[in-house]
């Protein structure tokens, strides 16, 4: 079959690309790995990922993405070759139209380099679309109708909030609070109380199994394993929800704040129709447990949850993709 449209969500954890009619066919870690001496792309994705804390000297393993914002142009334009060379295969007929997803923050010289990079890795035409109309697309919202639809995209390095009226965002935020910032919360809690010092990987096991944004009644615990920082020999240690809920507090206040700095700046209106039909959550940070309860709670303004959050945003590349002609001219600048 040949392959004319590919939508990419470059995310600071996870790049994944989404084809029409096929869904999500690559998911993997937003890394690179390079080698210091002759600047020469050594891995990308999974590959890369094994060797995080692994690499000798000689390896620098970085992600590109920081806090939502593409730190190394160079390594974007590797990645977008590598994954579209994967989706494509050596069997190259014709140039596939590409979407991208960036931060609603992005400036226009962004935009254009990531237009560039586009075009270098192999694209025909080369769209950049703002997170928050993707994922409100992929979530199943219908933008294009003169209602306020408002969605909240909760990644790895950002989380970004957008009212969407007939195609276009009529306010947004975004702050630097994400998946990424959670995890560092609980790694610091867990040194500074427990004396433990812990991997990435065992914080976002520690989130994923028993994090939760509102205390809990009946508390779950967790066993977990470390480097004890006063005798530095291996130590287990036993976490319960609650401890964890408080650990991670000050990162939840971040993002409501931005949540109700949306809400007063959107028109009556508009924030009439979001009262009826309500708020809905969307990216990997969203999975987070009663994320949506705490949002309803302190805003006043219901809160669900979209079906497969994380894949909302290469979903909704996907299908504006599709639907090129109904998206096309209020949402995307082309090149």
């Amino acid at each position: 079959m040949f392959i004319k449209k590919i939508g990419i969500d470059l995310g600071t954890a996870n790049t994944l690309v989404y084809l029409p009619k096929k869904g999500v066919v690559v998911n993997e870690p937003t890394v690179v790995a390079i080698s210091i001496e002759d600047n020469r792309i050594l891995a990308v994705g999974n590959k890369a990922k094994e060797m995080l804390g692994r690499a000798p000297e000689m390896i620098t393993v970085s992600r590109p993405m920081k806090d939502g914002v593409i730190a190394d142009y160079r390594v974007i334009e590797a990645m977008l070759r590598y994954f579209i060379g994967k989706v494509l295969g050596k069997m190259r007929f014709f140039r596939p139209d590409v979407m991208v997803a960036v931060p609603a923050g992005v400036t226009s010289t962004e935009r254009r380099a990531v237009v560039e990079a586009s075009i270098k890795a192999g694209a025909k035409n080369a769209y950049i679309v703002k997170e928050p109309v993707l994922a409100a697309i992929g979530a199943g919202l219908h933008i294009n109708e003169p209602v306020g639809h408002m969605i909240i995209d909760i990644g790895g390095g950002t989380s970004e909030m957008a009212v969407i009226s007939l195609g276009g965002i009529v306010s947004c935020a975004s702050v630097r609070v994400g998946g990424d910032k959670i995890d560092q919360a609980i790694s610091e809690h867990i040194r500074k109380k427990h004396n433990l010092a812990i991997g990435e990987r065992t914080a976002e096991m520690v989130k994923i199994k028993i994090g939760n944004a509102l205390p809990q009644k009946e508390e779950s615990s967790l066993k977990i394993r470390g480097r004890d920082l006063v005798g530095g020999l291996p130590k287990t240690i036993e976490l319960k929800d609650n401890e964890i809920t408080e650990a991670i507090s000050e990162q939840l206040r971040e993002i409501i704040k931005t949540v109700k700095s949306v809400l007063q700046d959107t028109p009556p209106e508009l924030i009439a129709d979001i009262m009826d039909s309500g708020m809905v959550l969307s990216g990997g940070g969203a999975l987070l447990r009663n994320l949506d309860k705490l949002i309803t709670e302190t805003t006043g303004v219901a809160c669900g949850l979209a079906k497969d959050p994380m894949l909302c945003v290469a979903k909704g590349a996907g299908l504006a993709l599709e639907h090129l002609d109904i998206y096309k001219r209020s949402i995307m600048s082309k090149k």
